[in-house]
């Protein structure tokens, strides 16, 4: 049990975009409780201080929310505001995602310094890009592109587009909304053509198991329908398991048939970098009431389509390149 408090700290990464995040969530919390004074306490975590190496490199899980969950924990601060896609499936023990909220636009979208499409930027185009989710999937659309590295927050990204460095860009439109770039988007790209990353476009709420009072005030910003497609997602990674270095995605999505009938589809992949057919695909529907399950089908099917024998290969050439 706690008691009330007056005061709340929320934890976050100091990037724009994370700040905004954390300052989305601070705003609603004050229309709800405005006699509560809410702070926001910039926190740098792994992530944020290599730059100069893509991810798949760097290797390790919560590379960008290790450093806030030890302040949680710690209770230097009371909640920590995370982007879900981050969120290791692992919950270090004391605490919990209490809050998923009402996601942005899931896709990624492509940028290009000339106005060109996906399909009609030129052989040769130099892309840049942050994962190799990205990575994998764009080369199985087009693999006469060269893709390369792209590190950096947003505006960072944008800059070293205009300064000519890369032909074309691989973003999250979720974070181009929330930092205003949306009109420079080229071409958005359906979620059946570049797997979104799991609870891409959420941001999730952290708090310690055991404080009553933060985890009420927290539950309004819930969403629902959002929450039940992170979860099936991230059901589906926990079967998948792997790291940075396994290029996987699932995207989960409630249609509606009509007002009072609605299911979830859930399309995922793995792939492998070195791999002339370097990706396997699948889906399921059903009911909301199996979302988890349905996510745990899928990557089983998967996995034995295959996956398996990529994380092994994966893994494999690590431990020969270390």
């Amino acid at each position: 049990m706690t008691t009330r408090r007056n005061k709340l700290i929320i934890g976050t990464r100091g990037s724009k975009l994370a700040l905004w995040q954390a300052n989305w969530v601070k705003e609603r919390l004050k229309l709800l409780y405005p006699e509560i004074d809410i702070e926001i306490q910039k926190i740098k975590t792994t992530g944020d201080k290599i730059l100069d190496a893509p991810l798949a490199k760097i290797g390790g899980k919560g590379l960008f929310v290790k450093e806030i969950e030890e302040a949680l924990l710690s209770k230097k601060v009371d909640i920590a505001v995370h982007s879900m896609k981050d969120v290791p499936i692992e919950i270090p023990k004391g605490l919990q995602i209490s809050a998923i909220c009402e996601r942005e636009d899931p896709r990624d979208v492509f940028i290009s310094k000339d106005g060109k499409s996906l399909k009609n930027i030129q052989a040769g185009a130099v892309i840049g890009t942050s994962s190799l989710r990205r990575t994998i999937q764009l080369r199985a659309i087009r693999d006469d592109l060269i893709v390369v590295p792209l590190r950096g927050n947003v505006d960072t990204r944008i800059k070293k587009l205009k300064e000519g460095q890369f032909n074309a860009i691989l973003l999250a439109m979720a974070g181009l909304k929330r930092m205003g770039f949306e009109d420079m988007v080229t071409e958005t790209i359906s979620e059946e053509v570049i797997i979104p990353a799991v609870g891409q476009g959420a941001i999730g709420i952290e708090t310690r198991v055991d404080d009553d009072f933060i985890n009420d005030l927290i539950k309004p910003l819930n969403h629902e329908d959002t929450s039940i497609c992170v979860l099936a997602e991230r059901a589906f990674l926990s079967v998948m398991g792997g790291g940075c270095q396994v290029p996987l995605a699932c995207h989960a999505k409630i249609i509606k048939n009509d007002e009072r009938s609605s299911f979830i589809r859930i399309i995922g992949m793995i792939g492998d970098p070195e791999d002339k057919i370097p990706i396997i695909k699948g889906f399921r529907e059903g009911s909301l009431s199996q979302a988890q399950n349905l996510g745990i089908d899928l990557a089983k099917e998967l996995l034995y389509r295959g996956g398996q024998e990529i994380i092994k290969k994966i893994y494999h050439r690590e431990k020969l390149s270390e």
